[in-house]
């Protein structure tokens, strides 16, 4: 009789593969294992959506990200869009007012004229929205084949005016998670849109502009504790973030997790779980438990958070677990995604 194990995921790789820029396990162990240990420095361990640092005694906040979603053009929006926005709201979850972008363009050769003036313009419109200057900036063009149209890296700079502190292990037992809006969205409109897939009404992006919001949260509760946006790696990753920076465990409740019926329906047609699904308007926040009903409030005005809702709470045990508790009233463990469910989806 053979002896039949389970064999252990493989752990190490020669060779990067698509998932190590899925925002999941292959992530985590690229910056662990590869990024930090060489680059290491006080500033860098931060691991937050941006870097605080101090000049003058002035609190900044520096974030950089890399776009390369395909197609460059979706419902709601466009890869320029997508680049001021996304930059915008790392800054603003590190809790910081936006105020610079320098951006970096990598061309393919052949790309239409008319769609770099559109993308142009798209980030023009986008950066006045968030209120921020697109003040320097590199173009590259690469031979044709080289690339894939166009490859945008926009750089931010912000200052923090509040007296806040927005970081996982501010994280306590007993607060509570709240989110701005339905889930999926952004990956499921980029799949849709890659795939010719037709559903009753258009899914569209969810990116958008989150400072106002994020502003109107800190202005109620200024002892909010984590804000983050659940981008690559959807809700779950983000969570699971959070919980193991905070060693603490998060509960979600299935039942309440906002997601929209066409949404919902093209994940369980494609086998996708819309947990694990990249979004590029939404934020997670963290608050004590007594602050929860005056921030959805505040949420609930403003239209970036309009279907605002409580999803789950933080509790001292598992440690560093993600849980969900089903429609069914059972509870399972999320973990952070090993693969690339969507690659290239911003």
């Amino acid at each position: 009789m053979k002896n039949l194990s389970c064999p252990v995921p493989i752990s190490t790789y020669d060779k990067v593969l698509l998932a190590h820029g899925g925002g999941g396990k292959l992530t985590h162990q690229l910056i662990q294992n590869t990024f930090l240990p060489i680059l290491d420095n006080e500033l860098l361990r931060q691991q937050h959506d941006g870097t605080e640092f101090q000049v003058n005694g002035n609190r900044l906040v520096m974030s950089t990200d890399s776009f390369v979603v395909q197609p460059i053009f979706f419902p709601g929006g466009d890869i320029g869009e997508l680049a001021v926005n996304g930059t915008v709201n790392d800054l603003a979850c590190c809790g910081a007012k936006p105020l610079y972008l320098s951006v970096g363009l990598i061309i393919e050769e052949g790309l239409p004229m008319a769609d770099l003036e559109r993308i142009m313009l798209s980030m023009k419109k986008a950066a006045d929205k968030a209120g921020v200057q697109i003040i320097t900036g590199d173009t590259k063009v690469v031979e044709k084949g080289k690339g894939d149209q166009i490859f945008i890296n926009t750089t931010g700079i912000g200052i923090i005016e509040r007296p806040v502190h927005l970081h996982p292990d501010q994280v306590k037992a007993g607060d509570v998670v709240l989110i701005n809006g339905t889930i999926a969205d952004h990956g499921i409109c980029i799949l849709s849109s890659r795939a010719g897939l037709e559903f009753e009404t258009t899914i569209e992006s969810d990116t958008q502009p989150l400072y106002e919001l994020i502003n109107d949260i800190l202005e109620v509760c200024p002892e909010t504790r984590v804000i983050r946006d659940p981008t690559r790696g959807g809700l779950a990753s983000t969570l699971n973030e959070i919980a193991e920076t905070s060693g603490l465990c998060i509960e979600l409740d299935e039942e309440n997790i906002p997601i929209q019926e066409e949404v919902r329906g093209a994940c369980e047609l494609l086998g996708l779980d819309p947990l694990y699904v990249a979004n590029e308007g939404k934020i997670l926040v963290i608050v004590p438990a007594e602050s929860a009903e005056k921030v959805l409030m505040a949420m609930k005005k403003n239209a970036a958070g309009k279907d605002s809702a409580l999803i789950g709470k933080v509790k001292s045990s598992p440690a560093s677990t993600l849980l969900i508790k089903t429609t069914i009233g059972s509870s399972r463990i999320v973990d952070m995604i090993s693969g690339e469910q969507l690659p290239r989806i911003c």
